[in-house]
């Protein structure tokens, strides 16, 4: 166990790595927005190329973190049943929606974009609209945040097996605890 620890630990640092750097495109998103929208009230400049380009930032920083969301437990859930359950039943819950959900829609979902991508590279096609950007790029990403997500699917799983297995804390259960005591 120790060993598939270790690799969820690499995955966690693979994916904080990824969802750090691309939170900065959100940023950079807003700032091309803004640039694009002063210049074409200020100056009558506008450019399709700045357009897409804030839609393939967001685009980017959604689907690369997203793995980074799931390693921080900051996905949706919904709680109407589930926030009722032991903490045990929780975990198995966990265990059974990653095999049988997670992992599947991602690969899943990998597989069908994978030849878009592909095609999209290998003809060099560009946006339909004037000044536009290749189109490669952004649908890259597709297959690449769902690796990632996938990727953390599995570290994901090897800690709350761990957890299960009573080889590692659970830092949930200890949050909760905690802020009841509050």
């Amino acid at each position: 166990m120790a060993g598939l620890l270790a690799l969820s630990r690499a995955i966690d640092a693979i994916n904080t790595f990824f969802g750090k750097t691309v939170s900065w495109l959100l940023l950079l998103a807003v700032l091309i927005s803004a640039i694009n929208a002063t210049t074409r009230k200020l100056f009558n400049l506008s450019s399709n190329a700045w357009l897409e380009a804030q839609w393939y930032l967001f685009s980017a920083a959604f689907l690369v973190a997203a793995a980074w969301t799931l390693m921080s437990n900051e996905h949706v859930k919904v709680d109407l049943v589930y926030g009722h359950l032991s903490r045990r039943t929780q975990l198995w819950i966990e265990v059974l929606g990653t095999i049988f959900f997670l992992f599947p829609f991602c690969l899943i979902t990998i597989y069908l974009s994978w030849p878009t991508v592909v095609e999209k590279f290998s003809t060099g096609e560009i946006s339909n609209n004037t000044g536009g950007l290749i189109l490669w790029p952004v649908w890259a990403m597709i297959p690449f945040g769902f690796g990632l997500l996938a990727l953390q699917g599995v570290s994901e799983l090897i800690k709350r097996i761990a957890i299960l297995r009573g080889d590692m804390p659970d830092a949930i259960a200890l949050a909760d605890a905690e802020a009841q005591t509050l």
